[in-house]
């Protein structure tokens, strides 16, 4: 499962992420989006986890919770244009 997760505080890292997801379940990924032009990042990542119960049971259980401050949104990734 994709999971995308959004509100990120700017300077939360990927171990951090990972690090969270990991309590609920296997993690196969996490990746923080970085701007290309300043290096920093956007506020939002993605997190893969190949277990589809463990990536539900991760969304029902961090969605509108905060992680380094800031109250994140985390929901099943869908694919570009959706």
């Amino acid at each position: 499962m994709n999971i995308f997760v959004a509100k990120l505080n700017y300077s939360t890292e990927e171990d951090t992420l990972r690090s969270a997801f990991e309590e609920h379940g296997t993690v196969e990924s996490a990746k923080i989006i970085m701007d290309k032009f300043t290096g920093r990042s956007k506020g939002f990542g993605f997190v893969e986890m190949p277990d589809d119960a463990e990536g539900q049971a991760a969304i029902d259980a961090l969605d509108d919770t905060e992680l380094d401050g800031r109250t994140i949104v985390v929901k099943v990734a869908r694919p570009r244009g959706e």
